[in-house]
């Protein structure tokens, strides 16, 4: 601990003389991209495409002029919070403004919502494919081509190109408003920031609240009584149900520690100096809420991608956790995200904003049990094998559940029954496109992700990693092109169609 002290305090020493001699500018946002270095040697990637050959290192890297290669810390030396805020705000409406524009110029935003509710009957799932097309071209068109050829064209949709987060250079957690309004009443607690907001419309989200299923009373259906599950009402609403252990673990997810933004520094971004955030303001009722951040394990900034929230439900029959780092344990996990992820994965800033260290077997312990006890909706279709029930099922959802297992291959990684196979895989969409830079994120190769559990997928949109994808129609259109599956229009209304009943 003394060591880093010293460390710590040698290298803002340093960053301070830069400073003061001129070398360097002080970032006025903290985490807001750097310029390179004037000696940096970072390789270049002209307009048209391909290297440029005037670096030395030509030809080993596919970055774009303006990155740092070198960046992994965070920034140290910051500016005082009132200078941080008052630019952060005057800037705050443009950034909303380039975000919505994106959004629009990808998507068909519009409400059309089917009959279909989700699992609490608050919200009907929303229907309809979403992404736009480039001009002249049509999915069948896309189907017939081969990625060598859409990409030669630049004919891949946008909205099938990664989402950047809303204000990429800053990053950090950026709550659904719904949430942020349920806590602030509950709790008086402040997750309103004032950079920016949450992008996406309320109604392409998950129901909110979710309701709860626990493994060890299916009989009671919905705990949460339709109520966001706070720091303030969940003994009364889980007394009888848990044991003493269970009750804690859920009392340390609803309780907020230190996080990037949202801490008592000045280098927060809420107006009051926070207690931080939960796990559960995130996961509300240990589901999702759709709110993003940035993914903590890649760098450069530029190149770290939106991660949007997964669910908790079935963890207990979760073997990897992570998008990236593929965890073996929700022990493992939870210890990570508290140590290290909640500060963007740079533990040289969370001892400064109150890294919070939890022990083994009192905190992390409890809090892996109660996630574990998160169940599924139920999908009273399927039976127990995972497998429609073909007395009750549609004609269209058991043919939609012999292209999921056959044709379209979608069992390969999501097999029955409770359809994941607990490893991670590489889609290659990079096949499709050519890397740029969109609103401060560089798309490119994402590499291997974990695959998610697709047991009540109806419940959990936006889909893909980082939500690019609005509706399962779309995630439908998306696998087609990547998989080459060549589907028509019958059979990929059928596929929808099964994985609304799992």
């Amino acid at each position: 601990m003394l060591l880093r002290r010293r460390y710590a305090f040698t290298l803002a020493a340093g960053v301070a003389g830069a400073i003061a001699a001129g070398l360097l500018t002080p970032d006025l946002s903290f985490g807001q991209q750097r310029q390179p270095r004037p000696n940096a040697t970072a390789t270049q990637k002209p307009a048209g495409g391909g290297t440029s050959d005037t670096s030395p290192d030509a030809g080993t890297s596919t970055l774009p002029e303006g990155i740092d290669e070198k960046q992994s810390y965070l920034p140290v030396v910051v500016p005082d919070f009132e200078t941080v805020r008052k630019k952060d705000i005057a800037e705050r409406d443009k950034v909303i403004t380039t975000q919505k524009s994106l959004l629009e110029n990808r998507y068909d935003l519009r409400d059309d919502a089917s009959d279909l509710p989700m699992s609490a009957g608050r919200k009907k799932v929303q229907q309809g494919v979403r992404v736009k097309l480039p001009d002249g071209v049509t999915w069948d068109d896309l189907a017939a081509m081969s990625p060598a050829e859409i990409k030669e064209q630049d004919a891949w949709p946008q909205g099938f190109r990664p989402l950047p987060h809303v204000k990429h250079a800053t990053g950090g957690m950026v709550i659904r408003k719904e949430h942020i309004k349920a806590i602030q009443e509950a709790e008086h607690r402040s997750l309103d920031r004032f950079d920016v907001e949450f992008d996406l419309p309320e109604h392409l989200l998950p129901e909110f609240p979710p309701p709860i299923f626990l493994t060890n009373r299916p009989d009671l259906g919905d705990v949460s009584q339709g109520q966001v599950v706070t720091i303030k009402n969940f003994h009364e609403l889980f007394l009888g149900k848990l044991t003493p252990f269970q009750l804690e673990g859920l009392r340390l997810l609803l309780t907020p520690f230190p996080q990037q933004q949202f801490n008592a520094t000045g280098d927060r971004k809420v107006d009051e100096a926070s207690l931080g955030i939960s796990c559960f303001d995130c996961h509300t009722n240990g589901h999702t809420n759709a709110s993003f951040h940035l993914n903590p394990d890649t760098r450069p900034q530029e190149l770290r991608f939106r991660l949007d929230t997964p669910s908790l439900r079935g963890m207990f029959n979760q073997r990897i956790h992570g998008s990236k780092r593929s965890l073996r344990s929700v022990e493992d996990f939870t210890e990570f995200e508290q140590r290290s992820a909640y500060f963007d994965g740079d533990q040289v800033t969370a001892a400064k904003k109150g890294i919070h260290a939890p022990d083994r077997a009192t905190s992390i312990a409890p809090m892996a049990q109660f996630q574990n006890m998160l169940d599924f909706p139920p999908a009273p279709k399927l039976d127990i094998y995972g497998k429609l029930d073909s007395e009750q099922a549609s004609e269209s959802e058991r043919r939609g559940q012999e292209l999921f297992f056959g044709k379209a291959r979608c069992a390969e990684c999501h097999p029955a029954p409770h359809y994941l196979d607990n490893l991670m895989h590489d889609l290659h969409v990079e096949r499709f496109f050519e890397p740029k830079m969109v609103n401060g994120h560089f798309d490119h190769p994402a590499g291997p992700m974990k695959t998610m559990t697709l047991r009540g997928i109806k419940d959990s949109p936006p889909y893909l990693h980082d939500g690019r994808l609005l509706t399962l129609d779309d995630t439908v259109e998306f696998f087609n092109l990547i998989q080459g599956l060549k589907l028509n229009k019958q059979e990929k209304a059928d596929l929808v169609a099964f994985l609304k009943t799992l």
